[in-house]
């Protein structure tokens, strides 16, 4: 049974506003530390979330089991992720970090057969999920800057992709279709990875003074609403229609990148660039071919 186009469009505009999250990132270490960056987009995107849900008169979920559930997916797809990869860009390049962060669909089809969430992936899958990382590696030849992955920096941005391929895996057995809409799921994670993060931030570089300048704040800003909290609500919808092949947004991170770097920063797009990009889409379609919508239980 294929995919839907909805789903497919879904997939487009999260892989477009999650894109720019490295570059935003960059931009808001200028006057900021890891931790408060992960707090303010954290904070920014619940709010934003509970504005929407309170306008579509949606109720939170209630159940403590539930909010034990939502808390475990929040440390693991928010709390460590987010606050690793800031700190990796501290030492690596946004590029380098991309290249990193496409190792989450692997990392979430390795637990994701080791916990039976997906028992038997099939060829089709394999191959697309393979062939989507050689385009990942075409476009950002990390052979070049193979120093960077070796560093403390590199470990955090590994670190921050297996942790969002745990979460895919517990998102998918433990959240997603037991009956409570995609949205009020969404505000209630960001709610508490808000929440965790706040108890360690006095004690990891929070109470640094910020540098808040236009660039500093617009980054923030666009993080937090857009990346954070929109975002969310199509993650959500993802991986409750598709279960883990969702992850296999993060292989069209590196294609959103580059286009956005060669719009808005005139960087050059190469032959090798140009080919990735293309290998990285044909890996995609794989992927998603060889899967089938996930089952409502």
């Amino acid at each position: 049974m294929p995919i839907s186009t909805a789903s497919t469009l879904r997939l487009a505009t999260l892989a477009l506003l999650w894109g720019s999250n490295f570059l935003w990132i960059a931009i808001a270490l200028r006057g900021t530390t890891p931790t408060q960056i992960t707090l303010t987009r954290l904070a920014l995107g619940a709010l934003v979330l509970l504005a929407v849900t309170r306008a579509q008169h949606l109720k939170l979920p209630k159940q403590p089991a539930l909010w034990l559930h939502l808390t475990i997916a929040a440390l693991f797809a928010n709390v460590i992720p987010y606050t690793f990869f800031a700190i990796a860009e501290q030492h690596i390049t946004s590029s380098v970090a991309g290249v990193l962060n496409a190792t989450t669909p692997i990392w979430t089809t390795l637990f994701a057969i080791t916990t039976a969430t997906e028992r038997h992936p099939s060829p089709l899958k394999l191959t697309g999920l393979l062939t989507g990382f050689l385009g990942t590696l075409l476009i950002f030849s990390p052979w070049q800057s193979a120093s960077q992955i070796t560093t403390w920096g590199g470990f955090a941005a590994l670190t921050a992709a297996a942790s969002y391929g745990i979460s895919y895996v517990y998102m998918t057995r433990h959240l997603t279709n037991r009956g409570h809409p995609p949205l009020a799921l969404s505000t209630a994670q960001l709610i508490t990875a808000t929440a965790q993060l706040a108890l360690i931030t006095p004690f990891t570089g929070g109470l640094h003074p910020p540098n808040l300048t236009w660039d500093v704040l617009t980054a923030l800003t666009i993080l937090g609403a857009l990346g954070t909290g929109a975002a969310y609500v199509l993650n959500y919808r993802l991986i409750a229609d598709e279960g883990t092949t969702a992850s296999a947004v993060n292989y069209l991170l590196p294609v959103v990148a580059v286009i956005l770097g060669a719009a808005i920063l005139n960087e050059p797009i190469t032959i090798p660039i140009t080919a990735g990009m293309l290998v990285v889409l044909i890996g995609v379609a794989l992927t998603r071919r060889g899967s089938h919508p996930h089952r409502r239980r």
